[in-house]
């Protein structure tokens, strides 16, 4: 892989793959009333906060899967389901020719594509690679190359909706890659998720996501600004909430995932900001959108606050809980 290659991926990139989450799920092997016929095996490299329930939903469609992860134990309740497990990703390669890689970072996919015991060691020619990490744009593009070079194709295809989403099905998909490529994508993806949208040209599902990111780190940050001046100003917040969500300030951030405790179940912010999407991944989100704005020369003013209101976050030891806790953050923030 080119030496840019590798830099692009090294500036965005955190040195790990998977954050470890094993919620019991019920039903793990259940396959539902599709039919069986023609369900070859699909790997998948990845298998973490996201990847883990993306996954299960692949097996409950009657996916047999090949599975890797870089911490063996996110692999054991799949090998306790009869799934197999290898050792890396060429190994995935050498048995499956659709893979999914759903990884944190740009060095991260490098690795797993790439690397020594990267896909590209051991895949076949034909083959049809996903990948459905966010990451950045340029990045998927120079994969994409080195992936025709060996004869197989390759689509990015990022996700939106979070980890309630990725348990329930209900994700949105967007995919860049040939046209003619899209059918045989979106039948492995519409068992994950509930809208696969082709964007365009490989780059164009991570520009998707990268802007949809960019306004939903804004848009959580605004919640929490409302919601926190609302407290203070002496509305119960669960009516604040609920004045929001019939008025013009209504956004996703208040209505399905709101940052203030006790306003809804089910949320991170409901269970000490644990689980969902990490301070820590919004941050390397907001970085790909920032430097996205300075090659194509727009600004994004908003967004660049954000930036760095995420990466303060992490420093003072948020970057392990859900972004959302930037409400938690602000309370703390006397002076901020």
């Amino acid at each position: 892989m080119a030496a840019s290659l590798r830099l692009r991926g090294a500036a965005s990139g955190l040195r790990y793959w998977s954050r470890r989450q094993q919620p019991a799920v019920a039903s793990l092997a259940a396959v539902c009333s599709r039919s069986m016929a023609s369900k070859t095996p699909v790997g998948f490299i990845g298998v973490g906060n996201m990847g883990n329930p993306m996954a299960k939903n692949l097996m409950k469609h009657g996916y047999p899967l090949i599975i890797y992860d870089v911490f063996p134990d996110a692999c054991k309740e799949f090998l306790d389901a009869g799934e197999q497990v290898v050792s890396s990703p060429a190994d995935v390669a050498e048995k499956a020719d659709r893979i999914i890689t759903m990884l944190p970072t740009s060095i991260n996919a490098i690795e797993a594509y790439s690397g020594a015991n990267g896909i590209l060691k051991k895949v076949k020619k034909g083959s049809l690679l996903i990948d459905s990490s966010t990451i950045d744009p340029m990045v998927s593009k120079e994969l994409a190359k080195e992936v025709e070079k060996m004869g197989a194709v390759f689509m990015d295809a990022p996700v939106s909706g979070g980890v309630g989403a990725a348990r329930s099905g209900n994700l949105t998909f967007m995919v860049g890659g040939a046209e003619e490529e899209f059918a045989a994508a979106q039948e492995l993806l519409g068992c994950m998720g509930s809208n696969v949208v082709h964007c365009g040209a490989v780059g164009t599902g991570q520009a998707a996501k990268i802007c949809n990111n960019l306004l939903l780190a804004i848009s959580m940050i605004g919640t929490a600004e409302a919601m926190n001046l609302g407290i203070r100003l002496g509305l119960d917040p669960k009516l604040l909430a609920k004045i929001l969500n019939m008025s013009s300030g209504r956004c996703w951030s208040s209505d399905t995932y709101n940052p203030v405790p006790g306003v809804m179940d089910g949320v991170p912010s409901a269970n000490n900001y644990q689980g969902g999407f990490g301070t820590t991944l919004m941050a390397k989100d907001l970085g790909l959108a920032q430097d996205s704005a300075t090659s194509t020369k727009s600004p994004i003013l908003l967004g660049s606050q954000a930036h760095q209101i995420y990466r303060m976050m992490c420093a003072k030891g948020y970057s392990k809980k859900d972004f959302s806790s930037v409400f938690q953050f602000l309370r703390e923030e006397e002076t901020f």
